[in-house]
C-alpha cells in the first residue's frame, strides 16, 4: 500500500514500511528563497529528496521512518560559496604543491562541516582537479560539491601570485589567448577566472578574446576586479560575474544599469577586506571563539597572534586606503542589492590562511547583514543566489518538494541575530545526516 503526500504539485509516493523516510518536526524553516520564513512546520524527506513540508502535527506516514524532533531548531539550506580555492592552503603556507586529493578531500570535508554545500574553486586548481571535481559530482567524494574554474588567465608578471602555481595561464596576446582558452574548454570547466586588476593588468583585447571565446562553449567568466573603470569595460566586454567588489570608488548608475540588462552577478567578498584589518593591537570578537580556532590551518592562530603579525597589520601604510576601500565595498554592496542586481555570496577564503574555510563564508553573511541588507535575503544569497549563478537552482540552494534534502539544522534562529548560523546542530546532504 501507497500512501501519496502531496504538496506544490510535486506528488511523492511514500511507502507506508519505508525506512528510507525521515521527518524531521517542528522546525522552524527558512527557505533560501528570501521570502518570510515558516514557523512550526515538518520537513518530510525521501531518499535524497525534500517530499513534502508540511504543517507541524499533520498526519502523515510515519511507519517505519524516522522521525527527528526538531522543536526550537531552525533549518536553512547548506551554503554555496561562489568565489573559493581549494587545495591551496596548508599550514600557514600558500602553494600549488599543496594541491593533492588528500588535501583537497580535508578542505571539501571542513567546507561541509561548516554548512557550506558546494564550493566553486575560482581558477588556482591543478590539472588533477578536473579529475576531482568529476568524482565530486559523482558522489565518490565526501564533502562540499566541487566546482571548478579549472586554470584562470593574469598577466604576465601580474597577478595571481606565482605561489598559485604554473597551471595559471599568462597570454602575451589575444591569439594566444584565443588558443589556451580553447583548449580549457575540452577540459569542460564550470567557469573561467581571469584577474585584470594589479600590475601589469590583463589588457582589453586579451579579456575581451577569452570572454568571447568562452562563451562559444557556454562558459561563463568570472573577473578578479578592483576598480570602476575595469568593472564598466568588463560589463562592455560581456563578462558574466565581477568575483570581488569594487572598492576604489562608489559604483555609478550607468554601471548598474548594464550590469542589470546583462544579467551580470556581483560577489562583494566583503570578509577579505575586514581580515585584512581586523588583526591589528585589539582581537576581534570571535579570535577565541572555538568556531573560528577550528577552522584554521595548523599553524594561524599563532601566526594571527604573534607580536609581529599585529604590528606589521596595526602599522600597514596601506592602512587608511584600506579602511576606505571597505567602506566603499559595503556601501557598493548596497547600492547593488538596492538596484536590484544578482548577487551570490563568495570568500575567496583558501587563498590566503586568513581566509579561513568554513568560518568565512559565516562572517561573510554578518558582514551582509551588517551593510543593512536584511536577514532572510542575505542568506538567499548565500544559499539560492550561488546555486543559480551556477545552474544548479533547480536541485539545491532553496528548501522546496523535489529539491535535494541539502540543509543544516541550527540551535538558534537567525532572523534574531545573523551569528546563530554558527550554532550548528547537524548537517544534511543528499538526505543524509553528516554530522
Amino acid at each position: 500500500m501507497f500512501l501519496g503526500v502531496c504538496l506544490s504539485a510535486v506528488c511523492f509516493h511514500i511507502n507506508a514500511q519505508d525506512n528510507t523516510a525521515v521527518i524531521i518536526k517542528d522546525v522552524t524553516l527558512i527557505d533560501g528563497s528570501g521570502g518570510a520564513a515558516r514557523s512550526h512546520v515538518s520537513l518530510l524527506i525521501k531518499d535524497d529528496t525534500i517530499a513534502a513540508i508540511l504543517p507541524a502535527g499533520t498526519n502523515y506516514p510515519t511507519k517505519g521512518a524516522e522521525e527527528i524532533n526538531g522543536s526550537g531548531k531552525t533549518i536553512m539550506p547548506l551554503m554555496v560559496d561562489a568565489h573559493s580555492h581549494l587545495g591551496l592552503l596548508k599550514g600557514t603556507d600558500i602553494s600549488a604543491q599543496n594541491f593533492t586529493p588528500d588535501n583537497v578531500t580535508r578542505q571539501l570535508n571542513q567546507y561541509l562541516s561548516y554548512g557550506v554545500g558546494t564550493v566553486l574553486s575560482l581558477g588556482t586548481d591543478q590539472p588533477t582537479g578536473f579529475f576531482m571535481r568529476d568524482a565530486s559530482r559523482a558522489g565518490m567524494m565526501s564533502g562540499a560539491s566541487f566546482y571548478t574554474a579549472g586554470f584562470g588567465f593574469g598577466a604576465p608578471r601580474g597577478t595571481p601570485p606565482v605561489a598559485f602555481g604554473p597551471s595559471i595561464l599568462r597570454p602575451v596576446n589575444a591569439d594566444q589567448a584565443l588558443e589556451e582558452m580553447r583548449h580549457l574548454a575540452t577540459l569542460k570547466p564550470d567557469f573561467v577566472k581571469i584577474w585584470v586588476d594589479g600590475s601589469p593588468k590583463l589588457l582589453p583585447e586579451i579579456y575581451r578574446a577569452i570572454i568571447a571565446e568562452a562563451h562559444t562553449h557556454n562558459i561563463k567568466v568570472a573577473a578578479h576586479v578592483y576598480y570602476l573603470e575595469d568593472a564598466h569595460q568588463l560589463v562592455d566586454a560581456g563578462v558574466d560575474v565581477l568575483a570581488h567588489s569594487i572598492r576604489d570608488q562608489e559604483v555609478d548608475d550607468a554601471l548598474i544599469k548594464a550590469m542589470k540588462q546583462k544579467n551580470v552577478y556581483y560577489i562583494p567578498t566583503l570578509c577579505i577586506e575586514d581580515f585584512g584589518l581586523s588583526y591589528g593591537l585589539i582581537s576581534p570578537g570571535w579570535f577565541t571563539d572555538p568556531f573560528f580556532m577550528r577552522s584554521l590551518e595548523p599553524g594561524v592562530w599563532d601566526m594571527l597572534n604573534s607580536d609581529d603579525y599585529r604590528k606589521k597589520q596595526n602599522e600597514d601604510k596601506d592602512k587608511a586606503r584600506k579602511i576606505q576601500a571597505f567602506a566603499i565595498a559595503k556601501r557598493n554592496f548596497q547600492k547593488m542589492d538596492s538596484a536590484g542586481v544578482k548577487i551570490a555570496m563568495g570568500t575567496d577564503s583558501g587563498a590566503q590562511p586568513v581566509r579561513a574555510q568554513g568560518f568565512s563564508e559565516h562572517r561573510e553573511l554578518q558582514l551582509m547583514a551588517e551593510s543593512g541588507i536584511p536577514v532572510l535575503k542575505v542568506i538567499s544569497y548565500a544559499t539560492h543566489g550561488g546555486a543559480a549563478l551556477l545552474g544548479i537552482d533547480a536541485e539545491t540552494g532553496t528548501l522546496q518538494p523535489g529539491k535535494k534534502a541539502d540543509f543544516m539544522v541550527l540551535d538558534a534562529d537567525p532572523q534574531l541575530d545573523i551569528r546563530a548560523t554558527t550554532n550548528i546542530s547537524s548537517i544534511w546532504k543528499n538526505g543524509k545526516q553528516i554530522q
